[in-house]
This record gives structure tokens, C-alpha cells and sequence, in this order.
């Protein structure tokens, strides 16, 4: 008769990134804070709209700033942006339904 061992060895040191792992996570970040202040810049400008511009894009001046206010200084507005012209134009399809 023979028996056997069975061991399972788990390893519970986390593991260690590479150098070049930390390196493309740092680009990551910039790369991220970069798109986010880009965004920012790109919200501002559309600021320079006159309110039916703004309609014809599915946004208000209430949007843009409701954004801004939504959002801390390192969070991309353009989600709060995006939502809000989304929701506008499910409701208006929604409307010209019943119509």
C-alpha cells in the first residue's frame, strides 16, 4: 500500500511590479489627468454656445454647470455631460411617442 502527500503551497507575498509595469501605470495617470483637464477645457468652450447650439447637442447651460459642480477638481465632467444629453434624448424619443 502506498499513500501520497498532497501539499499545496500558496504564495501570499503580494507581488512586485516591475519596473516597466510602474512605468506604464505612471504614464496611466498622467495620461488620465491629462484627458481630464483636456475635457475641463473642452467644456468651457462649449460655454462660447448660444443656447440653441447647446439644445441642438442635447445640453443646456444648466448641464454645464451642474458639471462643474458635480465633479471635484481631478473628475472628468464630460460624464456628467454625457449622461445628461443621454437622458435628454431617451425622454424626447420617449415623448415623440406618445405625441
Amino acid at each position: 500500500m502506498r499513500t501520497s502527500d498532497r501539499i499545496l503551497e500558496l504564495e501570499c507575498n503580494p507581488p512586485v511590479a516591475t519596473l516597466s509595469q510602474r512605468i506604464a501605470n505612471g504614464f496611466a495617470t498622467v495620461t488620465s489627468v491629462l484627458r481630464v483637464f483636456r475635457n475641463r477645457m473642452e467644456i468651457n468652450a462649449l460655454h462660447e454656445l448660444d443656447d440653441n447650439q447647446l439644445k441642438d447637442i442635447g445640453l443646456s447651460r444648466a448641464d454645464l454647470d451642474a458639471a462643474f459642480l458635480a465633479s471635484t477638481f481631478f473628475e472628468d465632467p464630460s460624464d456628467h455631460l454625457t449622461r445628461s444629453a443621454r437622458k435628454r434624448g431617451r425622454n424626447a424619443v420617449f415623448r415623440s411617442h406618445i405625441d
